[in-house]
């Protein structure tokens, strides 16, 4: 019998085993190994959190697993006390996708970084997220190759000096909340590593979803990347520049609340101020809308200056997952075909051995 036979909690859709009778700490989720990263390194703040939220889930930690690239990030399976795995450079989604596919028991998460996920692993990104695969997707951007020392990477601005480009980066820098909404995530949201508040309620709201959550988390590089989020840690600065997302209220910002945002010509989003603008004007967050042009627009609010940053979930919709399909698949083989024994021993593919 499977968990949801017996009644027993779901998380996200997963056959859940319950979890130990003794309520979990944070410190049940850290792992004997020495914590190496760079001194004022945002992994720090982001691991803390994690490790904070994920007693609140419910799970015995052999029922969690965590898969990593090639990365500063991707140390994170050596310091949680679940299962892990340090795979290859870019192919982390393609291992969750067959973890989660043959074992719907796991909560699967993949840590990466904008290098890892965005270049090599361009390609297993978006198909893990249009096939809506069962897992969340860490993504961590500090806008810099940090584990190699200081190379650009696809989420650095136009003109950034680097090691390998001395002269000023050529390259227009993706957007990767864009580029996962256009690739169909169902589930989409951001989060700076210094909002531990906010930071822990994306993560756990991409936790309980059913398909493929993709999180980036802006993180800050002390030594190849130094300040990059700097303007929005800042109190007078972030008032100006984050736009806060909540489902069911009017997205405005601001010190007072000034700013708002409202339906712009093709498609688009305005921002300008209330008094302006009109309180019946301004849009009513839903991130729940299954047309994508919505989430794609407010993705499209922020630029590389990090002049307006929406922050919160863009997306999150239902939609038929990958590795639901292709259980249901198996099994429907498995009814059709109906296997027996004698009738394969005495069928005409048979042998004689002598």
């Amino acid at each position: 019998m499977t968990a949801i036979d017996l009644g027993l909690p779901q998380l996200g859709g997963l056959d859940l085993v319950p979890a130990t009778e003794e309520p979990q700490k944070a410190k049940d989720y850290k792992s004997d190994q020495e914590v190496r990263w760079c001194p004022g390194c945002g992994d720090y703040v982001v691991l803390n959190a994690v490790q904070s939220f994920l007693p609140t889930l419910g799970l015995k930690r052999e029922n969690i697993v965590f898969v990593s690239g090639i990365g500063c990030s991707s140390r994170f399976p050596y310091y949680l006390n679940t299962y892990g795995m340090h795979s290859i450079h870019g192919r982390a989604p393609s291992i969750a996708t067959g973890l989660a596919t043959t074992r719907p028991d796991l909560s699967v998460w993949v840590v990466t970084g904008d290098g890892d996920a965005l270049s090599i692993g361009g390609n297993h990104l978006i198909h893990a997220l249009r096939r809506n695969v069962n897992i969340k997707i860490l993504l961590f951007n500090n806008r810099i190759y940090g584990l190699t020392k200081g190379q650009y990477s696809p989420t650095s601005g136009q003109g950034m000096v680097t090691k390998s480009t001395p002269m000023g980066s050529l390259d227009a820098p993706f957007n990767p909340l864009s580029l996962a909404i256009g690739a169909e995530a169902s589930f989409v949201g951001r989060a700076l590593d210094s909002d531990r508040k906010g930071l822990t309620e994306v993560l756990e709201a991409a936790a309980r979803h059913r398909g493929s959550a993709l999180v980036e988390i802006y993180q800050n590089c002390p030594i190849f990347n130094d300040g990059a989020f700097d303007v929005l840690k800042d109190k007078d600065e972030a008032a100006q520049r984050l736009i806060p997302l909540k489902a069911g209220e009017p997205i405005r910002f601001g010190a007072q609340g000034e700013f708002g945002v409202r339906r712009g010509e093709w498609g688009g989003l305005d921002i300008g101020r209330v008094s302006e603008i009109g309180e019946a004007n301004l849009v009513v967050h839903d991130p729940s809308i299954a047309e994508s042009t919505y989430s794609f627009a407010l993705s499209r609010l922020g630029d590389q200056n990090l002049t307006h940053t929406p922050i919160g979930i863009l997306r999150q919709v239902e939609r038929p997952t990958y590795d639901d399909g292709a259980r249901a698949q198996v099994e429907q083989a498995r009814a059709a075909r109906r296997p027996d024994l004698q009738s394969l021993l005495r069928g005409k593919d048979t042998w004689t051995v002598v």
